[in-house]
């Protein structure tokens, strides 16, 4: 018989990832801290990438689903002058371009390569991403010695921004991105690259959102994130539109009644048991709740805590892809 979780709270986990360590490597982290087996993460960073990564634990796990293609923004490093077979810092790079070259690149040049990569743009993943092909992970298959070339596909970049520019043996940007689920911030800096005719590449990558929630209010990986879950209510009411239940309406749900409610604009909802907790996400059809996910009573349920958001975020990344 499995042994039961010494902490079996749901709750959300907001973690600041640092460099060097994968995203498997977090949740299982996040295991020992917090007492359970059941955590599961909303997208995975690089190893070389730092920032917010969101976790569920127990019941919590089925809020990421929803949590997985919210909206993301980055700070990044893109280096021009040479290109990687990784499309970033730790994969083999090329002859830097000949200095001439590199100086002849303006400013101007830059930012105009730089709009022409915002907006609904056709990006190609790196081959060295989490994109599964033939049922196998496209950075085993690149690793294994494989050309892989994946598909292009739509990816909407709705902020490239650059902060600063140093020049040098190479030309460093510093850049501010906000994109959609699904985008690759290596493959932005591959493409400027390429667009420039010098190569480039990322050397840094940092996740500072992730929809309405910012890396400012997470937990380092090294607290004690037993005390640091966000009861799924509180997520919950920064994604979604809530309705509040009685008594009835909330046994009623429980025992897979259809219940009468007004009619909302959104959905999901959030439907909030009397005490607070979330009892499950719903949309409602003709009048009635029909139930898209129950989230079960826990035997020591947190009581709903307040989480600061980002505010004027969008609350809207494909499967779980390897970000960066």
């Amino acid at each position: 018989m499995a042994k039961p979780p010494r902490n079996p709270a749901s709750g959300i986990l907001f973690v600041d990832k640092p460099q060097g360590i994968t995203s498997h490597g977090v949740v299982s982290r996040a295991r020992k801290s917090v007492g359970t087996r059941k955590i599961g993460h909303a997208g995975t960073l690089d190893p070389m990438a730092t920032g917010l990564l969101v976790l569920g634990a127990n019941n919590a796990t089925r809020l990421l689903t929803y949590l997985v293609g919210l909206d993301k923004q980055y700070t990044a490093t893109i280096r021009l002058g040479a290109s990687s077979t990784t499309d970033d810092a730790e994969g083999e790079l090329s002859e830097p371009v000949d200095a001439a070259a590199l100086a002849a690149v303006s400013d101007e040049d830059i930012a105009h390569a730089v709009a022409n990569l915002t907006g609904a743009i056709s990006q190609r993943p790196s081959s060295v991403s989490a994109i599964k092909v033939d049922g196998k992970r496209a950075y085993t298959l690149a690793r294994a010695g494989e050309d892989v070339v994946l598909a292009e596909r739509t990816v909407t970049v709705s902020r490239f921004e650059v902060l600063e520019t140093g020049r040098g043996e190479f030309i460093d940007l510093k850049v501010l991105v906000d994109c959609s689920s699904g985008t690759y911030i290596r493959a932005l800096a591959r493409d400027l690259g390429e667009a420039l005719n010098v190569g480039g590449h990322l050397t840094v990558l940092r996740r500072t959102k992730v929809g309405p929630f910012s890396v400012e209010n997470a937990s380092a990986l090294d607290s004690d994130l037993e005390t640091k879950l966000v009861a799924p209510a509180v997520v919950a009411a920064q994604l979604f539109e809530t309705v509040q239940l009685d008594a009835e309406q909330s046994k009623d749900l429980s025992d897979g009644k259809r219940i009468a409610l007004e009619p909302q604009q959104a959905s999901p909802i959030a439907a909030l048991a009397p005490d607070g907790r979330l009892q499950g996400l719903i949309q409602i059809v003709d009048g009635r709740a029909r139930v898209l996910s129950n989230f079960p009573r826990d035997a020591q349920p947190l009581e709903p805590q307040e989480h600061t958001a980002t505010e004027g975020e969008p609350a809207s990344e494909e499967g779980t892809p390897n970000n960066g």
